[in-house]
């Protein structure tokens, strides 16, 4: 805990847009905690520790600052993480239990990264960022779109989110194939979608869409082969984990032409550093890994980070 007679000191990160204090009631801190937010991302892990040593607790945002041993080890002040959403690979629970730092998580709200998958996937076919860029240029109508309806949707990872998003396929007159390592044909069929080897998803499909879990076996299921197996016309869109995807074999297949473009939402690297290749090419609709950056969301990330502060306050977690 802090020193005798100081208040419990408290860091929120990554608060980008500035609502951690608006979205959620921390008067329950009031008079015992002294809470400090931090709006920039810290991506040298030198400056990480430097910052962070104060701190009793520290309240991060899903992954966007990783405590790995390294870090975890050289804070010698902190008790307690709380990570929004319900897991965060990028924090080394087993070197904060051998410190006694208490690791706790958030509740979330489920459809954002769903909602964005669709709002990308319209936005490329249908060509909405250069058409909105051309308008503001004064230009009207440069591109012919494409369409859903009748089209092939290919899920690889059918879990909640792959599962809606077979469903908004099918409201669309989509046909849904579906494929991950432990996907049955019958868990297809109860979710709309029909069973299909990888191979034969990523050959079949015009949109092949992305929603697994990052694991060591899941890292780089897609590769420079999978992607020569896909259409030439298909798009790849990614809003779960950006290492799910070989970058390097991406950048390529999309310089070529090889396939007909991404739409992303994730990255290796996040931020996205400025000089990316990813920023340079046409056929690729980008967003800043806004999947789950909803109103809705964060007021439970805020709600339940304050909760379980208080919580731990109090003697009755940890």
């Amino acid at each position: 805990m802090s020193q005798q007679g100081e208040r419990v000191k408290v860091a929120v990160l990554d608060d980008y847009q500035g609502v951690a204090l608006t979205l959620a009631d921390w008067s329950a801190l009031h008079g015992r905690a002294e809470v400090t937010v931090f709006r920039d991302h810290l991506a040298d892990q030198e400056a990480v520790v430097a910052r962070l040593r104060p701190f009793d607790v520290l309240c991060v945002m899903r992954e966007r600052t990783p405590l790995p041993r390294a870090v975890v080890e050289r804070l010698d002040r902190l008790r307690l993480i709380v990570s929004t959403g319900p897991r965060n690979a990028s924090i080394d629970v087993a070197a904060a239990d051998a410190r006694g730092i208490v690791v706790r998580h958030t509740g979330s709200a489920e459809a954002g990264a769903m909602e964005l998958t669709w709002a990308l996937i319209l936005a490329a076919i249908r060509h909405i960022p250069a058409e909105a860029a051309a308008m503001r240029d004064g230009g009207w109508q440069h591109t012919i779109g494409g369409d859903l309806k009748g089209r092939t949707l290919g899920v690889i990872g059918l879990g909640k989110i792959g599962a809606a998003m077979a469903r908004v396929a099918i409201a669309f007159e989509m046909q849904v194939l579906a494929w991950s390592p432990n996907l049955t044909p019958e868990r297809a069929e109860a979710a709309g979608a029909r069973y299909a080897t990888k191979e034969a998803l990523l050959a079949g499909s015009d949109i092949v869409t992305l929603h697994l879990v990052l694991s060591d076996r899941s890292r780089g299921v897609i590769g420079a082969g999978d992607l020569a197996r896909m259409k030439p016309g298909a798009w790849i869109v990614n809003t779960s984990r950006g290492p799910l995807i070989d970058e390097a074999a991406l950048i390529e297949a999309l310089r070529s032409r090889r396939i007909a473009g991404a739409a992303l939402d994730v990255y290796d690297v996040e931020p996205l550093p400025a000089g990316h290749a990813l920023r340079t090419l046409p056929n690729v609709v980008l967003a800043p890994h806004i999947g789950f950056v909803t109103e809705n969301a964060y007021r439970v990330f805020y709600r339940d980070t304050v909760g379980a502060v208080v919580a731990w306050l109090d003697g009755r977690d940890g």
